[in-house]
């Protein structure tokens, strides 16, 4: 058995059942037409229960499309996606998605910002209360539960926004580039804290990054796709425990850099 198999035996022995799987994924806008443009192709993956899996890529390459997909917003042109053996279809509240901004209601508190998800869904509100009371108390806001968006920290308000995606309490996140527009202490500090709040409940995420590090710091295994038309170039198993995962002290880490040295490689190449 290669080294790349017995790595990929391991990670499932690791982690639970699959969560979510994509399998030939393709997708083309405005088939047929001359301003046809193809964005995925024969894209297919797993994710196990208690899995972070990162997808890196050069920009543009549709990475984005795959989450639009895998949430529901989208329907792909080749393939399916199933979420804990169900097919998407629509977008059904299925996964919990965080986006690059917050998009918290201005005229809303931090409590009232929480518990968004749960009134959409016709949650009790005693409940939902009592739901978002607990997440801000756990996740270091306790005491903001009545401010606004406009007096919080870039880093408080995405806080919030994980929060409001945790309080529904989905199997399966997407993250999509959480942190990037967070200055550059601030993002390693909740690096740090939303790979401790996602260990601790246990949930099954897959988060899109430009930032190798950040992938690397957060995820069990990488996906590396291509230029657009998006494929799959590879794959990589990060052997780091969570004690090794500090994103300050990682960097100091040979295989953090070994790692990083690797999929900077094959970013930089064009095409198949």
């Amino acid at each position: 058995m290669s080294e790349a198999a017995t790595a990929m035996t391991s990670l499932g022995a690791a982690h639970g059942s699959v969560m979510m799987d994509a399998r030939g994924v393709g997708m083309v806008f405005n088939a047929g037409a001359p301003n046809e443009v193809r964005t995925l192709r024969n894209i297919s993956f797993e994710l196990r229960k208690g899995e972070i899996l990162a997808l890196v890529g050069p920009s543009g390459c549709g990475k984005s499309t795959l989450f639009n997909i895998i949430a529901g917003l989208l329907t792909p042109s080749e393939g399916e996606v199933r979420v804990q053996g169900v097919r998407v279809e629509g977008a059904t509240g299925h996964v919990g998605y965080m986006l690059q901004k917050d998009l918290l209601l201005p005229w809303r508190s931090v409590l009232d910002n929480v518990v968004l998800g749960l009134e959409v869904r016709g949650v009790d509100a005693t409940q939902s209360k009592a739901t978002a009371l607990k997440l801000i108390e756990s996740y270091g806001l306790k005491g903001f539960e009545h401010a606004k968006p406009a007096t919080l920290s870039g880093g408080m308000r995405q806080r919030v926004a994980f929060m409001r995606t945790l309080a529904f309490d989905p199997e399966v996140i997407l993250l999509d580039e959480p942190f990037s527009a967070l200055d550059f202490q601030t993002r390693l500090l909740l690096q740090g804290e939303v790979l401790r709040i996602i260990r601790d409940r246990g949930k099954s995420v897959i988060l899109v990054t430009h930032d190798i590090g950040e992938a690397i710091t957060m995820a069990d295994r990488i996906i590396v796709m291509t230029h657009r038309p998006a494929s799959i170039r590879s794959e990589h198993v990060i052997a780091l425990s969570d004690a090794e995962r500090d994103p300050v002290q990682i960097r100091k880490n040979a295989l953090y850099n070994e790692y990083f040295g690797t999929i900077w490689s094959e970013l930089e190449v064009k095409r198949d």
